[in-house]
């Protein structure tokens, strides 16, 4: 079950026989920090406090007190929890008069009615960059009171925005001011330099991520699945890359061509190690071929492959190429 297992997460994401264990260590220690709450939950059971009929009662009468609800007054407006106003705010009265959102103080806010906590959140607002450019900007505040909203906006002055300034690189005057307004060129930016093709057994990641649909991730990817490989030796091999789509693979046969040969294994030489590392091969596999070649002698060409009968056709096919019986 478990060389299985490993056999499938191997074909599946490219790992080495040792990286498809370290997958299997870390997912069974996932599991186990996932289970341990429950199992200690299950194990240890915690037994009730033990409370006297006294403290009972006692806590029975703040219970009682905690959840009765106070009554609001006339006129009151709900705030968030922690931003209640203190009682000289509170007391204090409201003052109506015009003013500018965009440049009005903290205590003139206060003057209007605001909160204090109000007041300064809006304030933080502005000094980050934020503008008020129509009244209702005024309830993208967080928690602004919408019937103290409806009191203000008839005392919310704007100041008019200036009429866009056409023209590149020219000075203009604005509603008849003599100062002058200069208004930035437009620059295209310069296009990148045509794509040549390249060797793909040779690239590294910063041709690849020129590619469209090509990151810096799924560069790195590309780059540890043919080092792994040790070189590509058809560019059908490009589909079997976990995580490609079809505009990175449209680039790929487009621009990365095979012009270098791939690193080819010497059959007759190599250990079980060795061939494990190659990720078409699982460790099981590897160790069958190295003892029917200690049985029978050296390989002389891929037929004789074919006697060994864990590799099926598809694996001596794709193993074909990276293969050496000297």
């Amino acid at each position: 079950m478990r060389t299985r297992f490993l056999a499938i997460v191997r074909d599946y994401f490219g790992f080495s026989h040792k990286e498809a264990r370290g997958f299997l260590a870390l997912l069974i220690l996932l599991m186990v920090i996932l289970l341990a709450p429950w199992l200690y939950r299950w194990l240890m059971p915690q037994a009730p406090p033990d409370t006297s009929a006294a403290e009972q009662r006692r806590l029975d009468s703040l219970l009682a007190v905690m959840v009765q609800p106070a009554a609001p007054g006339p006129g009151s407006r709900t705030y968030p929890p922690g931003a209640e106003e203190s009682g000289a705010e509170s007391a204090r009265p409201a003052v109506r008069f015009a003013f500018n959102p965009n440049t009005v103080s903290v205590a003139d806010w206060q003057r209007l009615g605001l909160p204090r906590w109000l007041a300064e959140r809006i304030e933080r607002y502005r000094q980050k960059g934020g503008r008020f450019r129509k009244k209702e900007d005024l309830l993208r505040i967080y928690n602004f009171p919408l019937d103290l909203y409806a009191e203000l906006e008839p005392y919310v002055r704007l100041e008019p925005t200036s009429p866009p300034v056409s023209g590149g690189g020219q000075e203009r005057t604005v509603n008849g001011s003599e100062k002058p307004v200069f208004q930035a060129a437009h620059f295209e930016r310069p296009a990148r330099s045509a794509l040549q093709p390249f060797d793909i057994n040779t690239a590294d990641t910063t041709q690849l991520v020129r590619l469209r649909g090509i990151g810096s991730r799924l560069a790195a990817r590309i780059v540890k699945f043919r080092d792994a490989l040790g070189g590509f030796v058809s560019t059908d091999q490009y589909n079997e890359i976990f995580g490609l789509d079809s505009l990175a693979r449209e680039e790929l046969h487009r621009y990365a061509q095979i012009q270098t040969p791939a690193r080819k294994i010497r059959i007759n030489t190599a250990s079980a190690e060795d061939l494990d590392r190659h990720p078409f091969l699982s460790r099981r596999q590897a160790e069958i071929i190295i003892r029917y070649r200690e049985q029978h002698g050296a390989f002389r060409s891929a037929e004789d492959l074919k006697a060994i009968r864990i590799l099926d056709e598809k694996t001596r096919e794709r193993m074909g190429g990276y293969l050496s019986f000297e």
